[in-house]
């Protein structure tokens, strides 16, 4: 693990640099794809508007959930806050169904009503072009920061954020063609960008329900194998693990033979614990101790 997630504090600081700058891009990207939609009347580039849109609530949010998952255990959370940030990552699926929802409408009243060509000037495709390189780079920087910090908010983040490159090279397609004469190639990639944005909303649901259910978050055989390699264990059993990538959680006991002193017994459940530690990374481990 790397430094930043050793030290919560440190952390905390790190993403929230990662969100303030990505959210400075997101909203200049915004206002050019709505100046851009709103000119040329384009529906898929409005919807590939509110799709980034999303990008900068996001951020929004993930500045104030990071903010509370950054708190450390107290009375009421004994295990801390880290799953806030799960839950902030969660929340984007709300975002994005809403989203998907609106275009899917808008684009099936298109098609029922018929629409004119679009009339989009060269310089307007070439500023799409220039979001779009804005969105790889974001993209791509937010991936990387969210993969070292082990950020489930900057991961749900840079998948959608992934999502509007695709989204975008799409609708640059649907407006050359409307630009064309074909003025259905508008909505129906409008179709297409809601379909994006619905299965990505797929993808952050099944990353962030099992850490809310308490999934396992290692195999327990794998640490049953690593328990029991430690000199002095017996066995390792009743053994259960929880928790995020940055903070995750164990439990297990292990049998030792019954004449060990209790001090010998102490050092051996330490021994467990450093192994688990070094190997996993595990933020806390709890190791019961019972006689052979």
């Amino acid at each position: 693990m790397s430094d930043a997630n050793a030290d919560p504090v440190a952390r905390k600081h790190d993403v929230r640099r990662v969100l303030t700058w990505i959210l400075v891009a997101n909203v200049v990207v915004v206002a050019v794809k709505l100046v851009i939609g709103f000119s040329t009347g384009s529906l898929a580039v409005l919807g590939d508007a509110m799709h980034s849109s999303v990008d900068s609530i996001n951020n929004v949010l993930g500045l104030v959930v990071i903010a509370v998952a950054a708190r450390g255990p107290d009375e009421e959370h004994p295990y801390g806050h880290q799953k806030f940030e799960t839950l902030g990552a969660l929340a984007i699926v709300g975002f994005l169904s809403v989203t998907g929802f609106e275009l899917v409408k808008g684009a099936v009243h298109r098609l029922a009503i018929g629409t004119a060509p679009l009339s989009v000037s060269g310089m307007q495709i070439g500023i799409l072009v220039g979001t779009l390189f804005v969105n790889l780079g974001v993209a791509s920087y937010e991936s990387y920061k969210g993969q070292q910090l082990d950020s489930e908010i900057l991961l749900a983040d840079a998948t959608h954020t992934k999502a509007d490159v695709f989204v975008t090279i799409g609708v640059l397609a649907g407006v050359l063609l409307s630009r064309a004469g074909l003025p259905w190639a508008d909505p129906v990639v409008a179709l297409g960008v809601a379909i994006v944005i619905m299965f990505l909303a797929w993808g952050i649901l099944a990353r962030c329900v099992p850490v809310l259910v308490d999934k396992q978050a290692i195999p327990a055989a794998e640490i049953m194998e690593s328990a029991q390699s430690v000199e002095g264990v017996n066995s390792a059993y009743s053994i259960r693990s929880r928790g995020t990538r940055f903070q995750s959680f164990a439990e297990l006991t292990i049998s030792v033979e019954r004449h060990v002193s209790i001090e010998e017994a102490h050092k051996t459940a330490d021994a467990v614990e450093a192994q688990l530690r070094s190997r996993f990374g595990f933020y806390e481990i709890s190791v019961h101790v019972e006689p052979c």
